[in-house]
């Protein structure tokens, strides 16, 4: 394991240099928290389709494909679906409002007093899913060193804050670019074709399982519906996302560049299914499906290419901790903090902005950190995420972009009772259950429309200065300075 050992440690340790390298460009807000919005069509491809395919995509894809074959694409592919959605219909607007945060959109959207609410349900899935990437760590370690749980959260953990505290979304961007390479060859190019050789073919495969697991439909039309819920829209809403679309230099980058990730998710979903479909004909009775994707490695693949491709399990783990670490700093900074204190401000305060949203992206580090090593279970926390997501902040967010008639209180309504109910029927059907997100959305959508008709409409200067800020025709709104070189 030697061979396997030095390529891991080589790959951490490119990971700390690219967020040196980062500190020194990151010196301004725009600089830490969205790379100077200058993220061309190569570089935001990159780093769009590595945030999004996390852990729970690659591991969780792998063993989803070993419990139901082909169909447990299913879930990256919905991903990949709703980064096509959000690239193809809204990230040209998104990108052209020139705000930091999806709070700070509802709050140009609806004339303001929806953004600390929104906030907190937005932290609170930021943190989440922080939590549970860095709660991967311990079973990317266990396999290489054998390590203990919390000495293996407390290492993955140390190394992701120290990169994006240093160096914020540039060094975020840059480590996500190798990230992608990595996972790019060491699961597309590497592990994908020697899974499908050690099974002994498509036609072995076919002949030793059931019919079953090639039905694209077998995982059942319940569970994709939830998927299509959860992770499709998720994809349309969540700050770690849209923090990405704000990077684009431009509309076509936004766009075409996210587009490009979208197609990625699709091929690296189906990819994940025929490794987990393969490791199904290897290791017919594997304690977990989970397991599947570390047996297969650890058992079958050569000297140094197994190092690639655990380092390309802890580059996914890496790509959606970081993304998800500045997202819960951004929010609870700029949303949050600033908010409560009543210090939101419309400049760019170079030094001390920088300053306080690194010391804000360490707290809250060693915060995920700690939740994550005191929780068990990633499914729970992760479902808990994505239910507050999509249930209390789907219909604001998607009513602001696609209905004028909506309202500020409207907005407000919309996120509490969604919120609440969401909580409410995880509480009496269990976390993992379907109806919380589907009676919870209802709820919202009924609470928004209802309450938007019954109140005064948005004012008319509001929604003329959201117009302009739509088409990217109002400079003096935009919250920092454009630099020269630009």
């Amino acid at each position: 394991m030697a061979v396997d050992y030095t390529v891991i440690v080589v790959y951490l340790a490119g990971m700390l240099a690219m967020g040196w390298w980062g500190m020194r460009r990151a010196r301004s807000k725009s600089e830490f928290l969205v790379a100077g919005r200058r993220l061309g069509p190569v570089m935001y491809s990159g780093t769009m389709a590595a945030i999004v395919l996390g852990g729970a995509s690659t591991i969780g894809g792998v063993g989803l494909g070993y419990q139901y074959g082909l169909s447990g694409a299913w879930m990256v592919f919905t991903i990949g679906l709703g980064l096509l959605a959000l690239s193809v219909f809204f990230s040209a607007r998104i990108a052209r409002l020139k705000v930091y945060t999806v709070s700070e959109m509802l709050d140009l959207r609806y004339g303001g007093r929806a953004g600390v609410i929104s906030g907190v349900v937005m932290w609170a899935y930021t943190l989440m899913l922080a939590v549970t990437s860095t709660i991967a760590y311990a079973t990317i370690f266990d396999v290489l060193f054998d390590m203990n749980r919390t000495v293996a959260i407390i290492l993955g953990g140390s190394i992701v804050v120290a990169y994006s505290t240093l160096g914020g979304m540039w060094s975020i961007t840059l480590t996500d670019m190798v990230q992608f390479v990595v996972k790019t060859i060491g699961v597309l190019l590497l592990l994908l074709p020697i899974a499908v050789v050690k099974a002994g073919g498509f036609s072995e495969m076919k002949a030793k399982l059931p019919t079953a697991y090639f039905d694209p439909l077998g995982i059942g039309g319940e569970t994709i519906f939830t998927y299509v819920l959860i992770y499709t829209f998720g994809m349309l809403i969540g700050q770690d996302i849209w923090q990405r679309v704000f990077t684009a230099r431009g509309d076509r980058t936004a766009k075409w560049g996210g587009t490009v990730a979208g197609t990625y998710c699709l091929v690296y979903a189906l990819a994940g299914a025929v490794i987990g479909t393969a490791a199904k004909v290897i290791y017919p009775k594997l304690g977990s499906p989970d397991d599947a994707f570390a047996t297969i490695v650890k058992d079958e693949l050569p000297v140094g290419v197994r190092g690639l491709v655990l380092a390309a399990a802890l580059a996914a783990v890496m790509s959606t901790s970081s993304g998800a670490l500045i997202a819960c700093a951004t929010v609870a900074n700029n949303d949050i903090w600033s908010r409560l204190r009543g210090a939101v401000r419309r400049t760019d305060d170079t030094h001390d902005e920088v300053t306080g949203n690194r010391v804000f992206i360490l707290i809250m580090g060693i915060g995920v950190i700690g939740t994550a090593i005191a929780l068990n279970n990633v499914v729970e926390a992760l479902t808990v995420a994505y239910n507050l997501l999509v249930g209390g902040l789907l219909v604001p967010i998607l009513g602001g972009l696609l209905w004028k008639r909506g309202t500020v209180q409207g907005a407000l309504a919309s996120v509490i009772v969604g919120g609440l109910a969401v909580i409410g029927l995880m509480a009496g059907y269990g976390i993992l259950a379907n109806e919380p997100v589907y009676y919870g959305l209802l709820a919202s959508l009924a609470v928004y429309v209802a309450v938007s008709l019954a109140t005064k409409p948005t004012d008319a200067a509001v929604l003329a200065t959201w117009r302009e800020r739509l088409a990217g025709r109002n400079p003096e709104l935009v919250s920092e300075p454009v630099p020269a070189h630009q």
